[in-house]
């Protein structure tokens, strides 16, 4: 009989990622994805940088162990970036855990898991460098209309806030002709939207020679019949050149949305963080896409109460956003990370203080997205109807979608109206919220599709070296007492 999994994810979208490779690795080796929450193997893909990311996964390999010890053929895997940084210590905290894997050796999870088995023993196998590019893994995907490509992974910034390239290693870069082709069979199977998905998208193509090679990659994806929206994240603003706006304001199918990372807006602050930009250079970034692209979405990350930050740099940061004018924010909480320089800085601020800060700092931030939000009543977006986006309220009768600048929208559906996720509708702005749209009036337009018919139709899809990521890649919101994922 197959032997069943489930995999938890938590973090970024490089462990959502990561996770799709799990799952079709797993499917690859006979397991079945559980239909309930008692699988026979349990992998837990762990994040290093959101707060309490410790406490979280040893609460729930805790409240596994009792349910382990009723089935002695159960088997629990931790896997991730924080079983890249603790190692052999998740063993030693939970010696229930059968396996350990790291970042860099995602592909030998099956074995691992066969191993610990015939031994009795847990198996930990921790690489320092990444040794397969995890997309030519296997990948079980559910999602039938927009997808994450990876075009690189790692990091060469050493942001002091952030424990990532020590967990992902320094930058490494897929070829172009890689990249495109798993794109191009994306959109065989029906893909619509793609997002190209790195640490720094921006500095792709420095590994072999080429600083255009992202902008380049670009357009090159507007030569792909039947892509109708690229998507990328997450650029930093240090690297970002104006080939890049041009490739964007340029190529049709590229959407005019931009997840900019601020972090802060005041100069002390960043040159703290070690984050080699300004603000002045960071809003003159914002100027010239908006004047290439008028209706240009800007998103960002925004860290409230960085060690050492006054209230004249806190204000500072009020006032970038106030004029950034950021369709939408993801915001966070500093707090401290072992292993990153910022986590031994003086003038750790106290808790209360920057609660304080990300109270207020919340109140701008929807004042300014509800603001801009407002403009677009009475516009016509085109929604990719999306599953998991928000709701389907059985009483107004919504769906939810992404506009192609990243917007959440919900939109009204009349009784018998058979759209589908995968769809493509226009609707009409009734309602501006600070972090969605309302379309209350009926469907101007409905376009069926083939990634809507797959949808309909349930196909479970498993395609050796093609990852599609999860529904509904578009513009973040605010997140409370988070710490910033490296962006």
């Amino acid at each position: 009989m197959s032997r069943s999994y489930k995999v938890v994810t938590y973090g970024c979208q490089m462990n959502a990622h990561d996770s799709e490779r799990i799952s079709g690795l797993l499917d690859a080796a006979g397991y079945v994805k559980a239909e309930s929450d008692d699988a026979d193997v349990v992998v837990f893909n762990t994040c290093a940088v959101r707060e309490n990311a410790d406490n979280r996964l040893y609460g729930n390999l805790g409240h596994l162990a009792p349910q382990k010890a009723k089935r002695p053929g159960m088997q629990i895997a931790v896997g991730g970036c924080l079983a890249q940084k603790d190692k052999g210590d998740i063993v030693k905290k939970a010696p229930w855990v059968d396996v350990v894997f790291g970042t860099h050796n995602i592909g030998s999870l099956p074995v691992l898991l066969e191993r610990a088995r015939h031994n009795e023993e847990a198996e930990v196998e921790i690489l320092e460098s990444l040794e397969v590019f995890p997309s030519t893994l296997p990948t079980r995907r559910e999602s039938t209309y927009a997808g994450w490509v990876s075009i690189s992974v790692g990091c060469n910034n050493t942001c002091t806030f952030c424990i990532v390239p020590s967990l992902r290693g320094k930058e490494k870069d897929r070829r172009p002709g890689d990249v495109l082709a798993e794109v191009q069979a994306l959109v065989d199977e029906g893909v619509l939207e793609v997002t190209l998905l790195g640490q720094n998208v921006n500095t792709y193509g420095v590994e072999f020679g080429d600083r255009q090679a992202f902008s380049k990659l670009l357009r090159a994806t507007g030569e792909i019949d039947g892509l109708e929206r690229v998507r990328f994240t997450s650029p930093h603003p240090a690297a970002f050149t104006d080939d890049v706006i041009a490739a964007m304001a340029e190529t049709a199918n590229v959407c005019h949305q931009l997840h900019m990372p601020l972090q802060s807006g005041s100069d002390d602050v960043l040159k703290a963080m070690k984050r080699s930009y300004r603000s002045e250079k960071y809003l003159g970034i914002l100027d010239r896409v908006r004047e290439a692209m008028p209706d240009a979405a800007i998103t960002t990350d925004i860290i409230v109460g960085f060690p050492g930050e006054t209230e004249e740099d806190f204000q500072a940061t009020l006032d970038v956003v106030r004029q950034a004018r950021f369709a939408s924010a993801f915001t966070f909480q500093y707090s401290i990370r072992p292993g990153t320089p910022a986590a031994t800085m003086p003038d750790q601020l106290p808790k209360q203080v920057v609660q304080e800060r990300y109270n207020r700092l919340i109140e701008v931030v929807e004042e300014v997205t509800w603001a801009e939000n407002k403009k677009l009543i009475g516009t016509r977006p085109e929604v990719l109807v999306a599953v998991g986006e928000g709701r389907k309220d059985a009483s107004t009768g919504r769906m939810s979608g992404r506009a192609r600048d990243g917007r959440l929208v919900h939109f009204a559906v009349e009784p018998g109206q058979a759209i589908r996720p995968g769809d493509v509708v226009t609707t009409e702005i009734t309602y501006a919220a600070p972090h969605h749209l309302n379309a209350d009036g009926p469907v101007l337009s409905h376009r069926r599709t083939r990634a809507g018919d797959a949808y309909e139709a349930g196909r479970a899809v498993r395609t050796p070296g093609v990852l599609l990521g999860l529904p509904g890649v578009g513009a973040p919101r605010s997140e409370p007492a988070a710490d910033a994922c490296a962006r």
